[in-house]
């Protein structure tokens, strides 16, 4: 067993892989939860777009990349995660605006699930750019006060905040004006932000097994107490 953690810690090629997983794993939950948050659905009472699971599990992976490689992976993840969103939005636009063929007649069914609002779509970006790296940069600022010790606090210290600042600026950029003032814009935030709350704390567990699983695949050795 020991024999097979010193190859596998000798084996760049292992590290790479994992990461490419990991961040492959990453941007097709970011571009499937921006193509399903079209449907509400109801979870712990309260009205919710059916991604937030899907965008709930990117933070436990920017988590894991921060813990295992370092705050500088866990960015060039976000950011690669931004690039792939603008080009599959630019990309779902131009298949939306083009005609069909005349024997299809699934085209108006198409633009309503693909074609989403410039405004949802500007608030998702928006939303994303603040929550993500707050949540990479928190995480490595809770890492660094607590020696890299707790896992389950800088998890969830970083993820419940940036669980907060995303909902804010989604439901406001998208939906301020559109649903009515604060009076209606607020609750919807607060009963999204209880879901993702919930979401948040059923995850730590995962977090804890993930990185184990990273760090004996890749051969990467925690030098602090967890």
């Amino acid at each position: 067993m020991v024999e097979v953690e010193r190859r596998r810690a000798a084996d760049p090629d292992r590290n790479t892989t994992v990461y490419t997983y990991l961040v492959g794993l990453f941007v097709g939950l970011l571009v499937i939860a921006n193509v399903i948050a079209v449907k509400p659905v109801a979870l712990l009472g309260h009205v919710v777009p059916v991604a937030v699971l899907a965008y709930a599990i990117t933070f436990l992976l920017t988590d894991t990349i921060g813990e295992v490689w370092g705050e500088h992976r866990a960015r060039h993840v976000v950011w690669t995660g931004l690039v792939t969103s603008i080009v599959v939005a630019l990309l779902v636009r131009v298949a939306v605006v083009i005609p069909p063929v005349g024997f299809w007649d699934g085209d108006d069914a198409f633009a309503v699930v693909l074609g989403g609002n410039w405004r949802i779509v500007a608030a998702s970006m928006l939303a994303y750019l603040a929550s993500q790296f707050h949540d990479v940069w928190a995480f490595g600022l809770w890492r660094r006060l607590t020696k890299g010790r707790h896992l389950w606090l800088r998890n969830s210290a970083s993820t419940l905040v940036s669980q907060f600042i995303d909902t804010v600026i989604f439901i406001t950029v998208a939906f301020y004006g559109v649903w009515g003032g604060w009076s209606e814009v607020w609750p919807a935030i607060v009963g999204q932000y209880i879901v993702k709350l919930v979401i948040a704390i059923i995850d730590t567990p995962i977090v804890y097994a993930l990185v184990a699983w990273v760090r004996r695949m890749t051969g990467t050795i925690d030098q602090t107490n967890p």
